[in-house]
């Protein structure tokens, strides 16, 4: 689906109007001592075309609900200075991703946001048969002279969601709905883990993998069996919000991802770690506007606002929700940082040395579970 503008029919006839009650006019001269006749007014600047690629549908949660609330927020900044489009459902496959980005290309757009890790090498592709067009590609790791790299530390979301959980939890058993097995979601479920282990040393995490960003039916199915091996907490790095809806059924506690879910089970809903795009987003669009743009990599979280746990439920107690504030003041200020040694993988191997913090590579290549993750990684 693709969302444009247009100017309508009624806009169009008062500018005929105008022109043809111009015609036949004769121009007099400026009366002696006038100040001479100002020029016509210039034809106002085009708009910049921005358009965004989704893996999956807008919906109402989730990961391209929360993308497309930062379109909507560039549309609400900077009014008639842009022009909006969107396709979503665009799947991860070249194919698919190259004729949707170069189509997009050759439609005028001169700013293309693509966001999901498997866009990246379509991107950069079609960015080099459009070298005037400027691309910005989600959670990846190359960029080029057009392709600019950027992502959100979902990890910190996950790892205050994890001490809420690990609180909270009457059983000390977790679980985590997975999507594939890349750097980022593993970084995510091992933030969790280690948030979980900070106030409960005991506490487990199951994890299931659906292979898929979006996919309700096997999201529901991936919670049941966590539920069902007695996990009472659950995550999910997963876009649809069958994960609450399934923990509201089953009477146990979920986490809302990537955007407020609490209307899909408020009972079950304990917080949600919400991002908002429209911090990067509208920096970007004000770039490009002034002519400043650059290639880049950038990586927000919760220090630059782009992302934070929210959305409490009622039931979460008030020294709970005061330690998540310590924690969140902890990592934004560097006092406290998650990845600090000694951490070991659930093979006992350590990972980061005592006293060690892990820099941003170490944090991009994360491929191994931390200890109390129980399995291992598919592939």
């Amino acid at each position: 689906m693709i969302v444009t503008r247009r100017k309508t029919l009624a806009a169009l006839a008062a500018t005929t109007l105008l022109a043809l009650a111009g015609c036949g006019k004769k121009e007099e001269a400026p009366a002696q001592g006038s100040a001479p006749a100002a020029p016509a007014a210039e034809q106002a600047a085009e708009p910049l075309k921005v358009a965004f690629v989704y893996i999956g549908p807008v919906g109402d949660a989730g990961w391209t609900y929360a993308h497309d609330n930062g379109r909507k927020a560039v549309e609400a900044k900077f009014g008639d200075k842009v022009k909006t489009t969107y396709v979503e459902n665009v799947p991860e496959s070249a194919a698919d991703a190259e004729r949707v980005i170069r189509d997009l290309a050759s439609q005028g757009n001169k700013l293309i946001f693509g966001t999901t890790f498997g866009y990246m090498e379509s991107m950069l592709k079609v960015a080099r048969e459009f070298p005037d067009v400027k691309f910005e590609h989600a959670t990846g790791f190359k960029t080029a002279e057009n392709v600019a790299q950027y992502d959100v530390r979902t990890y910190e979301g996950a790892y205050l969601a994890g001490v809420v959980a690990g609180k909270m939890s009457k059983t000390g058993k977790m679980g985590v709905v997975a999507s594939v097995p890349i750097p980022e979601v593993i970084r995510n479920i091992d933030s969790f883990a280690l948030g979980a282990r900070s106030v409960n040393p005991n506490a487990t995490v199951k994890v299931v993998w659906v292979n898929k960003w979006f996919d309700p039916g096997k999201e529901r199915e991936a919670a049941t069996t966590l539920i069902g091996q007695g996990a009472d907490m659950l995550m999910q790095n997963t876009d649809s919000a069958a994960v609450v809806q399934t923990a509201q059924e089953k009477g146990v506690h979920a986490f809302g991802w990537d955007s407020d879910m609490t209307r899909f089970g408020a009972k079950a809903h304990l917080a949600a770690s919400v991002i908002d795009w429209s911090v990067y987003y509208n920096k970007v669009v004000e770039d490009v506007l002034n002519g400043q743009w650059k290639t880049n990599t950038t990586w927000w979280g919760l220090k630059e606002n782009m992302i934070d746990l929210k959305s409490f439920n009622g039931d979460v107690p008030e020294d709970v929700k005061a330690l998540v504030a310590e924690r969140r003041k902890g990592i934004v200020d560097g006092t406290a940082p998650i990845w600090k040694g000694p951490i070991k993988d659930n093979t006992g191997k350590v990972q980061i040395p005592e006293g060690q913090v892990a820099d941003d590579k170490f944090l991009h290549g994360v491929k191994f579970y931390v200890e109390g993750v129980e399995g291992n990684i598919p592939g």
